[in-house]
């Protein structure tokens, strides 16, 4: 495994979570209590979409599709 393509994947998911905390945190934080009332089971239904949707894109991305 190429361990600077995972620290520079990492550093990306960084920069694109920390995007809308910057350019507008009130906005975030108004979402993050809109979060904190949703119901468990809702919320882990998204986060395994989420990651259902981000490993597939990933397998279409893998070099030699």
């Amino acid at each position: 495994m190429d361990w600077i393509l995972l620290i520079k994947a990492l550093c990306l998911v960084l920069v694109i979570e920390g995007l809308p905390l910057a350019l507008a945190p009130e906005r975030m934080r108004r979402a993050a209590l809109e979060l904190a009332r949703l119901d468990g089971r809702i919320l882990r239904v998204c986060g395994l979409l989420a990651m259902a949707v981000g490993a597939g894109i990933l397998l279409l991305l893998r070099p030699g599709m």
